[in-house]
Formats: structure tokens, sequence, C-alpha cells
């Protein structure tokens, strides 16, 4: 029988033999990589149980939401038709953050929308919204969301925002597609994730571009959420940065703990270096910086 080497195994190549060996294979692999390698959990269980209903037994029901930031409003997906008792009451860092902003006469740009809940938000208190969404299926909800309410000041732009102009491969999970993302690593992650995954080529534009093109209005607030691609994003938007600095609300991102560390440090040196001097981490307070960096790997940054 031929031997087949694959690092230090040996094995037959019988069809049990070599998926046994596979297996071998891959948990060997996985408890010789640090911690700080493996793959982040990015979606708890409940995230997905959430996911799946909406999916499946609520995607085409219109409803009033009941509770949380845009509550009186009206969405398709989700289940925060639920009663909030139901729910649970505990509002999180992020929300409570929002809560918290006052954004009258603000232009904002929501870059990441997903399927617009912070855009309804921020247009029910701000003065404009700037809405950027690629993914065709996240587009379509966003705009269906829009619509139900009657909003007329939001342009929603169906391009991504990046570094340089480019068409680029956006890949997703069909069960969580607000987790949809260019970034190599995370795209790599989604890829290797031996669950079912959904591709396009989308559009991609710098915020610099855009807004000389477009001839859109300077923002005074913007929230960028691009799974791993925020990094890319304020370097394309390097001289609107520079020339209005917008207060900045950022998700961290990265497919392993190292790779959240990688990015956050980056961004907080790019950051500082734009003259963004307050930098906050939502979720504990803490003041970030250089050297502190790590606190914020997990959780948003409001950067002034």
């Amino acid at each position: 029988m031929r031997q087949v080497d694959q690092g230090s195994l040996l094995f037959p190549q019988s069809h049990l033999d070599r998926a046994v060996a596979s297996l071998w294979y891959y948990v060997h692999k996985m408890n010789v990589q640090s911690p700080g390698d493996q793959p982040f959990r990015h979606y708890t269980t409940k995230h997905r149980m959430v996911a799946w209903l909406s999916r499946n037994l609520f995607e085409n029901i219109t409803y009033t939401v009941r509770h949380g930031l845009i509550k009186g409003m009206k969405r398709r997906g989700g289940l925060a038709w639920l009663p909030e008792f139901l729910v649970g009451s505990t509002r999180t860092p992020e929300q409570s953050f929002w809560m918290n902003q006052d954004l009258k006469d603000l232009v904002v740009y929501d870059i990441g929308a997903f399927h617009g809940l912070l855009t309804l938000f921020f247009a029910r208190k701000g003065r404009q919204v700037i809405s950027y969404e690629p993914n065709t299926r996240n587009h379509a909800r966003l705009i269906n969301n829009l619509r139900l309410n009657g909003l007329k000041n939001v342009l929603v732009r169906q391009v991504g925002v990046g570094s340089k102009p480019e068409v680029a491969t956006m890949v997703a999970s069909p069960l969580m597609p607000g987790g949809a993302s260019i970034e190599r690593d995370m795209v790599a992650g989604l890829v290797n994730s031996n669950l079912p995954v959904i591709s396009e080529q989308v559009s991609i534009t710098t915020l610099d571009d855009d807004i000389r093109e477009m001839s859109l209005p300077a923002p005074d607030f913007v929230k960028i959420d691009v799974e791993g691609g925020e990094l890319a994003a304020l370097v394309g938007a390097r001289n609107t940065l520079l020339a209005h600095h917008p207060l900045l609300f950022l998700e961290m991102h990265g497919e392993t703990m190292n790779l959240k560390l990688k990015n956050v440090a980056a961004i907080v040196a790019y950051l500082n270096e734009l003259g963004y001097s307050k930098i906050r981490h939502v979720e504990s307070g803490a003041r970030i910086n250089a050297d502190n960096s790590s606190v914020a790997a997990v959780g948003h940054l409001y950067c002034q």
C-alpha cells in the first residue's frame, strides 16, 4: 500500500484512514496554534439563533420596533417586535453611547450600514445621513427599511469604502450577512470555516473621492463598521479627516485576537498622526493611546 507524507504524518490511502489522519492533523495544528492566532468568535450562539429565526420565520414581516435605539420605527428583519421583558432590557455600552449623543443638525456618515438600523437612528436624530452598503442583499433591506419609515434625509451609496478605488470580492455567511467582508484575513476565515458562504463583486471607492465626485456635504460624525477594513477606510478618507476633523465611531475587527491587536494599534497610530488625540474605548471608558491600544482590541473607539 502506497504511503503519503503530510508533514511528519504517514497514513494509508483508504478513505477511512485518510479521514482519520486528516482530522488528527487538523486537531494537532489547532493545538499548536497560540490562542491569539485561532479564529476569533465574532458572533455568539444567541446572535446565530436570532439570525436563524429572523431569516427562516420572519424574513418578510414588517413590524414596529418595540425597544432599543429605533423604538417606534418600522423595519423588517430581526426580532425587535418581541416585548422588552422577553428579550431583556440591558443596554449595551454601544447603545448607551448613541443614546447619549446629540446629533441635532449634524451630517452623519454611516459606513457599513448593513440593514440600516443606525442609519434609521441617525436620520431621526441628525440633519442628513450618507449611508454606504455595497452588499446587494443588505442594500436591498436597507432601502426597504428607509422606505417603510418615509425618510427623506438619507442618501444611500451602494459602494464600499476603502483605501483606493477597486472592484473587490465580498464574502459573507448567508446566515450572518452583517459579517460580509473584503478584507483578506476575514475572507479567508469565512472561506475556511467549512460553513456555506456567498460572494459577489462590489465596487470600492475612497471617502475622499466620493465626497468630491458626488458633491457630498462634509461629515460631522462618521461611523465605520466594515469588518476588518476600518484602517483602509480611514486611509481613503485622509483629506476629509484633516480638513473637517469629524467625530469618529469605529468598530474593531480582526480574524484572530492577534490581528485585532495589530489592527487597533495601527488605527490608533494613524489617528494620532491626523490629530485625533482624544480616543476612548466605549466599553471600558479607558482613554486610549499607543501604549494601551490593546485595551480596545474588542469593542468600539470614539475619536475626537
